[in-house]
């Protein structure tokens, strides 16, 4: 007997294949008002060289999606542009459309209501097409006009980028056909399965001479350097087409960059979600990082204050400039280079006696303030500077060409100075004085350095002696510095604090600042400056068991980066002494608040299940999301600490253990937890 099929059936199965003959195929290049794209899991559209693909997709661990592009070849899925990224569906019913003006719009399960929209283009499209191209951009352009041709894009996803810079896009000011200017930055994802909006911006500053920054929460946390010709101030390491990957082009309000030609290398920017700017290049089926900043405690924005200089492979790291001496004499001592530098001698400008000291290899001062002056060659710049009584320094603008200058009239800040041949000349202007010390400084160093050589006429016995104690302090040395390289070669990055900082925070350790005592040692409240608390871990000299804690804690801290776990501000190796500094925690652990009589009435459910809510946040993000997946194996009240909002953190990760990301459980030999 034939099955029967009612009419009602016949319908439903008609609209179906309607809706999916009016639906994009899989693999087509375009988008048009009579063919969206549906989130069925599987159809996308593909850039006509197969380069890259955009669809719907749903991050590691999240169910939420989202409309991207990713690369189309890598098997490892890299998202580089992201729609929705502020306003994810929750489920598979997700519908980009383009509709007869040439808005492109994403709506949700009830396909009426806009959870994203481009936004109607300036000009007016007859017949608008929407199309993914091989370079990664999405755009929106009259039906038969030539996609690569930019002038014919009336709207593209290369003036809205997430947190992916790719070859061709544009870093900084554009003035769009509306005639408004729009700043071009890259966001970073607040998490690696959250595309929303992080912290971390990266863009190009146009105030003065442009410059590259990063942003963190609105507020300056790195700074890259204004352009001279070749590369940025701050960023010596990459040249312009140096490499022999990327070539830059810069003008005075935006970036761009390119692959080289005939280079068929993959290479991206990406601003990610701890804060550091990468740039990426695939090779061997694996994203290798080529470059990334900040490296160096010398990238922290303002770390030695104005007029004086940050080397990192010296301690302390600040120097003033010549002819300049700490402003504050007292926090210098204490190794706080924050408040910066004064002259020794005032300028004589009226009598014409000043002069320049040369500073060499440097990473140019903050240039927000600065003056650019073009087609000037550099001896027109320094008459120029000195005709000027409000100048303090100027440097080359274009050193490919030795033209232009820039001049600065006010205190000179963030700079620093690298190894030989890396950085850019600094022309200082000093009082006559300070220029003949300045210059007998120089000679007395020569007539150090030739007093150097005189040593080796010294008794065969010393210079054996010199050698046995070199040779001792060396393997102190080494021996006390095992966890610091340990911790190198772990790829962890902290800022290293000076002991004596640290002793003066604390009141040199005082009793009346210990806040408690575990297995890892003593902790300690301390004061940086004027406004900051921290938290001081102490590794007991005697507890064997801590110095595994110590190497466990900064490893794997160093790595994690969330709001329910406790933040790590850096670390002290300093002799025998081991010491974790932490963002302080005013209202101390759990377990005060839950066995303590006084305070448990301050716990009502509310705080409670905020508590616990946090917890299991911090726990999922260990277990699941961070990139490490990391068991706590101490995880008590006593370590669930309570900032002053009463947000809960966990502590103590001297216990943890790291699991592969493929691993579901593992064997040790040691007992650890309480």
């Amino acid at each position: 007997m034939g099955r029967r099929i009612s009419c009602s059936s016949s319908s439903a199965l008609f609209f179906v294949f309607l809706l999916l003959s009016c639906s994009v195929s899989s693999g087509a290049d375009t988008l048009s008002p009579d063919r969206p794209l549906l989130d069925d899991g599987v159809t996308a559209l593909v850039s006509s060289g197969g380069n890259f693909r955009l669809g719907f997709f749903g991050p590691d661990g999240s169910t939420n999606r989202y409309v991207g592009i990713w690369y189309n070849n890598i098997p490892d899925q890299t998202v580089v542009w992201v729609a929705n990224r502020r306003h994810p569906i929750t489920t598979l019913s997700g519908n980009l459309s383009l509709a007869t003006n040439g808005t492109l719009t994403i709506t949700g399960e009830d396909n009426t209501t806009a959870i994203w929209s481009s936004g109607s283009p300036a000009s007016g499209l007859r017949n608008p097409v929407a199309r993914i191209l091989d370079d990664g951009n999405f755009v929106v352009q009259e039906a038969g006009s030539n996609g690569n041709d930019s002038n014919s894009f009336a709207w593209q996803s290369f003036d809205f980028p997430t947190d992916t810079l790719l070859p061709g896009m544009a870093l900084g000011q554009k003035q769009l056909r509306t005639g408004a200017i729009l700043n071009i930055n890259l966001t970073a994802w607040m998490s690696s399965t959250d595309p929303a909006p992080g912290q971390y911006v990266f863009g190009l500053d146009v105030r003065g001479d442009p410059q590259l920054f990063i942003w963190s929460d609105a507020r300056p946390y790195w700074r890259g350097g204004p352009w001279n010709g070749r590369w940025f101030s701050g960023v010596p390491e990459v040249r312009d087409g140096a490499d022999g990957v990327i070539s830059f082009n810069f003008n005075k309000d935006h970036l761009s960059y390119r692959p080289v030609s005939q280079s068929s290398t993959i290479v991206r920017w990406t601003m990610n979600s701890s804060g550091q700017l990468q740039l990426l290049v695939w090779a061997e089926q694996s994203w290798i990082v080529s470059w990334y900043i900040p490296k160096d405690r010398c990238d922290q924005i303002f770390l030695c204050g104005p007029n004086s200089y940050c080397r990192s492979n010296i301690s302390p790291p600040c120097t003033c400039l010549p002819a300049f001496h700490p402003r504050n004499q007292r926090n210098w001592n204490m190794l706080d280079g924050s408040d910066g530098c004064t002259r020794t001698t005032p300028l004589d400008c009226l009598n014409n006696t000043d002069g320049f000291f040369t500073q060499r290899d440097t990473k140019l001062p903050d240039t927000s303030r600065s003056t650019v002056v073009a087609n000037l060659s550099l001896e027109g710049c320094r008459a120029l500077c000195l005709s000027n009584c409000s100048c303090r320094a100027y440097a080359e603008l274009d050193i490919r060409t030795g033209s232009g200058c820039l001049i600065w009239t006010e205190d000179l800040t963030d700079m620093s100075v690298y190894q030989s041949g890396l950085g850019q000349d600094l022309y200082v202007r000093l009082a006559a004085a300070d220029l003949a010390s300045a210059s007998a400084s120089e000679s007395s160093h020569h007539h150090s350095g030739r007093n150097i050589l005189l040593t080796v006429v010294l008794p065969l016995a010393i210079l054996l002696f010199l050698a046995c104690v070199a040779y001792s302090i060396w393997r102190w040395k080494k021996r006390t510095s095992q966890i610091h390289y340990e911790a190198e070669d772990k790829d962890m990055e902290l800022p290293l604090f000076d002991l004596n900082t640290i002793k003066d925070a604390t009141d040199d350790f005082s009793p009346d600042n210990k806040l408690g005592e575990g297995g890892f040692g003593p902790v300690y409240k301390g004061k940086l400056g004027e406004e900051q608390e921290i938290a001081v871990k102490r590794l007991s000299k005697t507890s064997t068991q801590g110095v595994d804690e110590f190497k466990n804690e900064i490893t794997l801290i160093a790595k994690l980066q969330h709001r329910n776990l406790v933040k790590l501000l850096g670390c002290c190796i300093q002799g025998e002494e081991r010491l974790l500094i932490y963002e302080y925690m005013s209202n101390g652990s759990l377990d005060n608040f839950l066995f303590g009589e006084a305070q448990t009435v301050l716990l009502d459910w509310r705080a409670r299940y905020n508590i616990i809510l946090g917890v299991a946040r911090g726990l999922l993000y260990l277990h699941h999301d961070s990139r490490l997946r990391i068991v706590h194996r101490d995880l008590k009240a006593s370590n669930i600490l309570l900032d002053k909002d009463m947000n809960p953190k966990i502590s103590d990760f001297g216990m943890a253990r790291i699991f592969g990301g493929d691993e579901s459980e593992s064997i040790t030999k040691r007992v650890v937890g309480t």
